[in-house]
């Protein structure tokens, strides 16, 4: 049967290491079928109340984009993974970052047209989702080139015990404890936890050169601003080259979000294809730096 171009399709993935089958959706360029092209591959997480169904909200977005040619045509998959902070579970029940990283993205690199190639390889998300892309992006800096990470939910600390209410009011105990243990193994949630992974891989991830494009708006009602402030501070202190954008008026939900992707996706742009920087800009930045080691030199 022939596909209904320009809208995303919905499949199903069988597993053993999470609930099955796993509902994911695709877009795929209007030319996919003629086309001999591999494509770069963006992974789309949804956040916490979201599924494969997610995919559709930044599909237009997309598609306008492509039409513009202000974004490289590439496949979009979003798997739904319901609310698992896209976590092994400590009791081992449900494995999603393993069925992501293991068994979806080679699912979709033997199964789709796409570039094998690392730095055609991005991942992405929106709050859950952006935590995922997050922690997932950063212990896969061989498989991901670049990470967009939207209003993250993310906690602003690096133990447990330092958790303020505010900071997890919107995720109940019980939640906390299927994924984690019950009681929280403490140890494991810190194995897990975004910032201490930073923390704790910095030099790989300088070195490895992952773009990352971060951001949160001023007035998320979650306070998840705090957490994405914490993710930039981090990353600066490590001298990790990122985006971060604070989103004047910003909500978790509502209008400011399609233009928040509309962003995300021109700064993807910039990440794949950088703008090429004028002669005479060149030539300033250049004898600036000259100035500051010589000034540094002298001990002026």
């Amino acid at each position: 049967m022939e596909r209904i171009k320009n809208k995303y399709l919905t499949f199903k993935l069988e597993s053993e290491i999470v609930p099955s089958p796993v509902k994911y959706g695709v877009i795929l360029p209007e030319d996919y079928d003629e086309s001999n092209t591999n494509y770069p591959l963006l992974l789309f997480l949804h956040g916490g109340g979201g599924d494969e169904k997610s995919i559709g909200f930044i599909e237009p977005i997309i598609r306008t984009l492509w039409k513009e040619n202000k974004l490289p045509k590439m496949v979009v998959a979003t798997p739904s993974c319901t609310r698992s902070l896209y976590m092994n579970y400590r009791d081992g029940s449900e494995n999603w970052e393993s069925f992501i990283i293991e068994e979806f993205l080679p699912f979709l690199q033997e199964n789709y047209k796409i570039a094998k190639d690392s730095t055609k390889t991005f991942i992405s998300g929106v709050s859950a989702g952006g935590l995922g892309a997050l922690r997932m992006g950063f212990k896969n800096v061989d498989k991901f080139g670049i990470i967009l990470s939207f209003e993250p939910a993310i906690e602003p600390v690096y133990e447990w015990e330092e958790i303020e209410i505010r900071d997890k009011f919107y995720r109940p105990k019980e939640l906390f404890e299927k994924i984690f243990g019950k009681p929280v193994d403490k140890e494991y949630w810190k194995e897990n936890n975004t910032a201490c992974i930073l923390r704790e891989n910095a030099e790989n991830i300088y070195i490895s050169g992952i773009k990352i494009y971060l951001e949160v708006g001023t007035k998320d009602f979650l306070g998840l601003y705090r957490g994405a402030e914490f993710m930039h501070r981090l990353l600066f202190d490590n001298r990790i080259d990122h985006e971060f954008r604070l989103v004047y008026g910003g909500d978790h939900l509502g209008v400011t979000l399609k233009e928040r992707f509309h962003n995300g996706l021109l700064a993807l742009n910039r990440f794949i294809n950088p703008p090429q920087e004028v002669p005479a800009v060149v030539e300033v930045r250049e004898k600036s730096l000259r100035d500051k080691e010589e000034a540094l030199r002298r001990g002026e």
